[in-house]
């Protein structure tokens, strides 16, 4: 239904059209060619200011079942900078005491601060989601000269590049998107660390002994994911999870406890980050 909607409002001469939801359900990482959407969410359409909106709330009333077009508000906006709008959603951010994220377009705040430049259309990492900010001043708060770092489900690349500009020697980027280690690319060579990172699909990653592991995904890969994650994490090496809900957070914590020591998970929002050191056996 909302994919037959959103062709209506396109093909009747929307300049955009953008979703959002309609109650405060969260909507987790979708899987390659996924589009996932809210139960009940509003859909929003831009139109020239000369369009005739008539015939077009007859259209979507059509399409809903509507018995009447109550529901379809409209309003004129007053004319905008519409790219300065959209961009003002994406300020330079810090993550802990020396790290921040500032996206294309904006001056560092802190120039001598570790400063890594990120486009923020991309489509996910960004560090405005929290399980990325909980990841993001983990890592700030580390030594991680001379370590390894596997970043598993690597999205735009935030936390591999994060790590090497805090000092990692080296990263290894996975993703079952090549569209996301496209980006995860990309975004390291913006931050001149290209040479220092490698990035796979989950089928072509070779074994390592990363010396720290960060899996911010979901709940459920990251249960199915556990013994792979384990053995990729040398003994006494690091592991941090996300992408963890708070009521999931013991579930998952259980099923780690197998290959890792792990610690009381630290809650930001509604989301959770664990952290456990890899047993010697």
């Amino acid at each position: 239904m909302a994919a037959t909607l959103e062709s209506t409002f396109e093909a009747a001469g929307a300049l955009s059209v953008t979703s959002t939801d309609a109650e405060d359900q969260p909507l987790l990482e979708p899987g390659p060619g996924e589009t996932p959407l809210w139960d009940l969410l509003i859909m929003t359409g831009l139109f020239p200011e000369d369009i005739d909106i008539m015939p077009i709330k007859n259209q979507i009333k059509q399409v809903l079942n509507l018995d009447n077009t109550s529901l379809i508000h409209t309003e004129i906006l007053q004319d905008q900078e519409w790219t300065r709008v959209w961009m003002d959603h994406f300020q330079p951010m810090s993550f802990g005491e020396r790290l921040w994220v500032c996206p294309e377009g904006f001056e560092p705040p802190e120039p001598d601060a570790v400063n890594m430049r990120l486009d923020p259309g991309l489509a996910f990492g960004t560090g405005t989601h929290p399980t990325t900010a909980l990841c993001l001043r983990w890592l700030d708060a580390q030594t991680l000269e001379g370590k390894t770092v596997l970043d598993y489900g690597c999205g735009s690349g935030i936390l591999a590049i994060a790590a090497l500009l805090l000092g990692a020697s080296r990263t290894d980027a996975v993703d079952n998107d090549p569209q996301a280690l496209t980006a995860t690319q990309d975004n390291a060579k913006k931050n001149q660390v290209l040479d220092r990172i490698k990035v796979y699909l989950p089928e072509q990653l070779p074994s390592c002994q990363a010396d720290i592991c960060i899996a911010n995904i979901l709940a459920g890969p990251l249960e199915s994911l556990a013994p792979t994650l384990a053995a990729n994490t040398r003994p006494g090496g690091k592991i941090i999870l996300s992408g963890i809900l708070e009521n999931q957070a013991n579930e998952v914590k259980q099923v780690y406890m197998q290959w890792f020591d792990m610690i009381e998970p630290v809650f930001l929002e509604e989301w959770a980050r664990l952290e456990g050191t890899r047993k010697e056996n």
